[in-house]
């Protein structure tokens, strides 16, 4: 969910540019609704960016551009395949696209008081870049996300001549993601290398989940298959979408003709193989359909084997957990980042990638982004070693003044989740906003009451206070006897820590027994006596 603004000048007098502007998905609520960056911050402030600009492709560092860009009507500056999924993108909510401008890789471009040069760099996606961002006396290294790469297989890889050449620069603005990670991340050339020996063993059928915008390992699994003699075939709207443009612009000309998911029933099983969406165990994504046998071109059977090459975002790992379960119960072979580590890399860069990188560009401050605390941590940990001044891990709603005394924290901003509710953006229910509209799927309202164990876990008290009139109708017996199990193996500290994690456990148990998800509201009440013993 991405967006930095960046602001030269005073006051009213400011100028500002925004850099990204991503979403997110909010798989433990109801419905798995879209998480956008809260604005109010910058009404409030006054602030109102006179560029758009977009570092790459990624849905957290555009997907939000068609929601929110509409508040602010400036120009947006993206390179050729991040533009043609922006428009794709405002195609589908009825927006015109002339604001939409494309910067090749390599360009620079001015806009008010700020110079800023597009440099390519490799990542999961092509076109990746950093951001040179000059303004005044101020020359800023905006990283975005980024790996060295030798073998990147789309793309070129980084050019050590023209980061040396921006050296010394006043503040890299950086990529904390594998900050805490010994070494280099791995090449996409020795995924694919890995790809090919997989694919090549297995039996039945293949299918492959990954990030539909890693295009690098989408042309990696599709020249495997057509080397094993197996024919392709894409499931996933996003994936269809990603290859379409890719291909528009020339991406994937060596990519093999593609048979419709609907022929896929009539071919050998030795014959296929599938590139699916679904890889964070989405709920409505294409590979979760196959794992519950809902597809309607294809069945999995033993024999059959599902391979992820992607790794899981933090948050989700229940929801691929419960995903690949659904697949053994199958007869499936799942390959996956434990198992089989080779068929998967990472786009962000290790610590001697970060230590190469400020080698060349020589920064004297560095402020760490992505990633959680302790990613920031250890990023500013290597910069310390390196001589760079770190003295800031930057929260969202921050406000940071970087001028000749140095980075300073200027504010603190809350930052309120607002959610996409059909077509408006609403504050999150409970936040104080408005409530969303009822699910058309039906509520269900959920209260218990427990006490903490001396086991460490917790125990429910009484029965289940249930109101599920208007959702449809499951087995109270069945649950209650499930969120015994699941309280006893909680092991957390307080209430709003137990519901935190009951609730995305509560919804996949419902997302299991019900055809339709309704929309599920939990109320957690602590019994007043001294901890329970369940040895007693």
């Amino acid at each position: 969910m991405n967006l930095s603004l960046y602001g030269h000048g005073e006051g009213q007098d400011a100028a500002w540019i925004a850099v990204d502007c991503g979403m997110m998905i909010r798989q433990d609520l109801p419905d798995s609704p879209l998480q956008v960056p809260n604005l109010a911050s910058l009404e409030t402030l006054g602030i109102a960016p006179r560029a758009l600009i977009i570092t790459h492709g990624h849905e957290d560092h555009i997907g939000a551009a068609a929601w929110l860009w509409p508040k602010w009507g400036c120009p947006i500056y993206a390179t050729p395949l991040a533009a043609g999924l922006l428009r794709a993108k405002f195609h589908e909510r009825g927006l015109a696209s002339d604001a939409i401008q494309v910067i090749e890789p390599g360009e620079a471009m001015e806009t008010g008081p700020f110079t800023l040069r597009f440099l390519p760099v490799p990542h999961s996606i092509p076109e990746s870049c950093s951001l040179l961002i000059a303004a005044g006396e101020h020359r800023v290294l905006h990283t975005g996300d980024w790996k060295l790469d030798p073998d990147p297989l789309l793309g070129a890889p980084i050019s050590p001549a023209t980061f040396r050449a921006l050296a010394p620069v006043d503040l890299v603005v950086g990529d904390s993601t594998n900050a805490p990670l010994p070494g280099e991340s791995r090449s996409e050339g020795e995924v694919a290398k890995a790809l090919d020996h997989t694919i090549a063993r297995c039996k039945g059928r293949v299918v492959v989940t990954c990030f539909a915008s890693n295009l690098a390992r989408v042309l990696a699994i599709g020249r495997a298959a057509e080397r094993c003699g197996r024919r392709v075939s894409l499931m996933g709207r996003s994936m269809e979408r990603m290859v379409a443009v890719a291909r528009g612009l020339g991406y994937l000309d060596d990519f093999p003709p593609l048979v419709p998911s609907s022929d896929l029933g009539y071919l050998p099983p030795e014959e296929v193989v599938v590139i699916a969406t679904g890889s964070q165990g989405e709920p409505r994504a294409a590979l979760q359909r196959l794992a519950r046998g809902r597809h309607r071109s294809l069945e999995l059977a033993p024999g059959d084997s599902v391979i992820f090459s992607a790794k899981a975002i933090p948050g989700n790992e229940l929801l691929i957990e419960r995903l690949k379960r659904g697949l053994g119960q199958l007869g499936v072979e799942v390959l996956d980042e434990f198992n089989h580590p080779e068929l998967h890399a990472s786009g962000h860069p290790a610590q001697e990638e970060l230590r190469t990188l400020y080698g060349w560009v020589k920064p004297r401050y560095l402020l760490p982004v992505h990633g959680e605390p302790r990613h920031q941590q250890a990023h500013r940990e290597i910069a310390e070693s390196l001589g760079i001044l770190a003295p800031l891990s930057p929260l969202n709603g921050d406000m940071i003044r970087f001028d000749a005394d140095g980075l300073t924290l200027e504010a603190r901003h809350p930052q309120p989740p607002c959610i996409i509710d059909q077509n408006a953006v609403a504050p999150l229910p409970g936040l104080g906003g408005r409530q969303r509209r009822e699910s058309r799927h039906g509520s269900l309202y959920l209260a218990l009451t427990v006490a903490a164990t001396d086991e460490g876990g917790w125990t429910r008290i009484g029965r289940l206070m249930l109101d599920a009139s208007e959702s449809q109708p499951f087995d109270e017996t069945d649950l209650g006897e499930w969120l015994d199990q699941v309280l006893a193996s909680l092991r957390v500290e307080t209430l709003a820590d137990l519901r935190l994690a009951l609730q995305p456990r509560l919804i996949g148990w419902f997302d299991e027994h019900l055809r339709r998800l309704p929309e599920i509201h939990l109320q957690i009440l602590a019994m007043e006596t001294s901890t329970i013993s369940h040895t007693g």
